[in-house]
Order: structure tokens, then C-alpha cells, then sequence
């Protein structure tokens, strides 16, 4: 009753573990389904996933995101698959997010796909959007460079005072997330 509430978060990820690893994984897998279900009526924007709470946003963007970490892993990106989930841990933080970290993470994901469906190791991903115009339909290209400047100048290169909110933070790991995942699928990558 005394705790900080991130370390009631801690004590749920020690209660599943021990569920899962002592006593029956079907017993940790219907603990996490009843604290989610307490989570989403409680309006709490949290849940429970694989054993570690993490943060929970609109459905929307937890499906791109789910969505783009099964599409990185199902074609052999696991390097991009990581940097997707090292987004969301960034998020998952307590008691503070890493919102910098995430807004990283996600745009290297966005990086590594698009050096790899373009077959050049060394390019940045602004230099692919020139490059590579068809990569993506137009003028998608160039907004994925103004995606890549505004990741600069909050995730890369920091100014005092400044940080970005979670929703500039989310918005930025979803749109990557979205773009990974439409670049994993699309037929003529470089056309």
C-alpha cells in the first residue's frame, strides 16, 4: 500500500514470473489475462505481455506495432524487429519513458528495413528517400525525410529544455513501425 505505483507494476512482473517458471505457464497465462482485463476497465494504459508490463496505447497503434514486429520477424529482420520492441521498452519505462529512446529506436527499425530492401548497407534513410523516389508512394518520400529531420533534431542531436511529448513519441514508433511493415510487404521494393 506504501509503494510508488510503478513498483505495484514490478511486484505483477515478479507474480507472473514465478507463476510461469514455478508453478504452471497456464496459471501465468490466465494471471496476465486477468490483470489486462483489470487494466482495460480500469482505464489503465498498461498491460501485461510475455511476462513484463508495458505501456498500452490506442488500439491503432498497438496494432501497427504489433503488426510490424511480426512482419520484421516473419521475413528474417530481426535486427529491426528489435529496435521496433526496444521502442516500446523505451515507452514501458518507469517511472519515467525514455520518449527520446523510443522515437531512436523506431526510426533505426525504419533505417534497417530500407537499407535492406534496397540492398545499400551504408545510406541513411534520407539519403534512400532520394535515392530511391518509387520506394514508397509519392510524396510519402519526402514526408519520411521530414520524419527523419524532426527525429534528428529530437532523438539525435538534443536541445536543452526540449523534450518531445509522448504523443509526438508514439505517433513517431507507429508511423515507423507502419512504414517497416508496408516495406516488408510491397512486391517491387525499389522500383
Amino acid at each position: 500500500m506504501n509503494c510508488e505505483w510503478y513498483q505495484a507494476y514490478d511486484l505483477i512482473e515478479a507474480i507472473y514470473k514465478f507463476l510461469a517458471t514455478e508453478i504452471d505457464p497456464a496459471m501465468a497465462n490466465t494471471f496476465a489475462a486477468r490483470i489486462n482485463e483489470h487494466f482495460r476497465s480500469m482505464g489503465i494504459g498498461w498491460q501485461l505481455v510475455n511476462g513484463v508490463v508495458e505501456t498500452r496505447g490506442p488500439e491503432a497503434f498497438e496494432s501497427s506495432v504489433r503488426g510490424a514486429v511480426e512482419s520484421l520477424e516473419a521475413t528474417g529482420r530481426p535486427t529491426a524487429s528489435s529496435e521496433i520492441h526496444q521502442a516500446l521498452q523505451d515507452l514501458s519505462r518507469r517511472p519515467e519513458p525514455d520518449l527520446t529512446g523510443a522515437i531512436q529506436h523506431a526510426m533505426a527499425a525504419l533505417e534497417c528495413v530500407a537499407r535492406d530492401v534496397c540492398g545499400d548497407s551504408s545510406a541513411t534513410l534520407g539519403s534512400i528517400m532520394s535515392k530511391y523516389p518509387h520506394l514508397l508512394p509519392p510524396p510519402l518520400p519526402t514526408a519520411v525525410e521530414k520524419i527523419w529531420g524532426y527525429t534528428s533534431e529530437v532523438g539525435r542531436h538534443l536541445k536543452e529544455g526540449y523534450t518531445p511529448s509522448r504523443e509526438e513519441a508514439e505517433l513517431v514508433v507507429g508511423l515507423a513501425a507502419s512504414l517497416a511493415s508496408y516495406l516488408t510487404r510491397k512486391p517491387n521494393k525499389t522500383g
